[in-house]
């Protein structure tokens, strides 16, 4: 009877709780600091739709699909160019901050311990983390193409759009073509997120996890240009970002859209789980 009532006293796990995620949420979209960020983000379609109605494109180059030469033939390829010029190093950098910032930044202001004391079981705390984290992935993709679409349409219109493979399609079915590209980025962005949940149980340094995550992202870039390194590229994190080109073709080319989900898939499994591994066994002392 005494076990009885010692356990019925314990806390027991929650749920994780729609309360909890909507306070991480307003925590990572009400910071200030987060809004800098986000105009950095919202501001290269402006200057890309701006830039290429002053002076037209005559052509492109470089590796993945070029939208830049269809800019002044549809607006839609304005959100396309800017998540294509911001993929390498904007959008990762703007999750890096987010994820980095996780559980380190928590430790850092020394709130981390009080947070564990409500009490908050570890595991539910990162399943949250991790869910906010995917959420802003999204978010801050859509607010890409969103402002492209805007700023495209006002520019240079809307109307039918032709496809990579030359086939033309509706105006509203380019739109939905252009928001699964958004969920296909997010995907490849949340293993961004993974690696920095991870790197963010390593330290109590959020500045310092951001700088780890970006060396990361960029390194792989740079690697995944190096032909000698051709056998190292399908296992790099960045390699099938670009595959979001296969998308806009009729049919879609799933072959690469697949391998890209996959090699997301396994980049987050591999290192949530690390961080749960991580955090569940650390001490916390701030």
């Amino acid at each position: 009877m005494a076990d009885l009532a010692i356990s019925a006293t314990l806390p027991k796990p929650r749920p994780v709780s729609g309360r909890f995620l909507a306070s991480e949420l307003l925590l990572i979209f009400g910071r200030r600091r987060n809004w800098a960020g986000m105009a950095v983000l919202a501001a290269m379609p402006v200057i890309v739709s701006v830039a290429n109605k002053i002076d037209p494109p005559t052509g492109g180059g470089g590796e993945g699909p070029d939208f830049f030469s269809a800019i002044t033939s549809n607006g839609l390829f304005v959100a396309l160019a800017a998540l294509s010029i911001e993929l390498p190093l904007f959008l990762p950098l703007a999750v890096a901050t987010i994820a980095g910032d996780s559980i380190a930044g928590e430790a850092n202001l020394g709130t981390l311990r009080y947070l564990l004391s409500v009490p908050v079981h570890r595991t539910r705390m990162l399943v949250v983390k991790f869910t906010a984290i995917v959420i802003f992935a999204f978010a801050a993709t859509l607010l890409v193409a969103g402002t492209g679409v805007l700023m495209g349409t006002v520019l240079f219109g809307g109307g039918d759009l032709t496809l990579l493979s030359g086939t033309q399609i509706s105006f509203g079915e380019g739109l939905l073509r252009l928001f699964a590209v958004c969920v296909y980025l997010a995907v490849c962005l949340s293993a961004v997120g993974a690696i920095g949940l991870f790197v963010s149980t390593l330290t109590e340094q959020p500045i310092g996890a951001t700088i780890a995550i970006m060396i990361l992202t960029v390194g792989s870039f740079i690697l995944d240009n190096i032909p000698q390194l051709d056998w190292l590229h399908p296992y790099l994190l960045v390699h099938n970002w670009l595959n979001f080109g296969d998308l806009l073709r009729d049919p879609v080319a799933w072959d690469g859209i697949s391998t890209g989900l996959l090699s997301a898939g396994a980049y987050i499994l591999v290192f949530v789980t690390a961080a749960w591994a991580r955090f569940s066994a650390r001490d916390v002392t701030s």
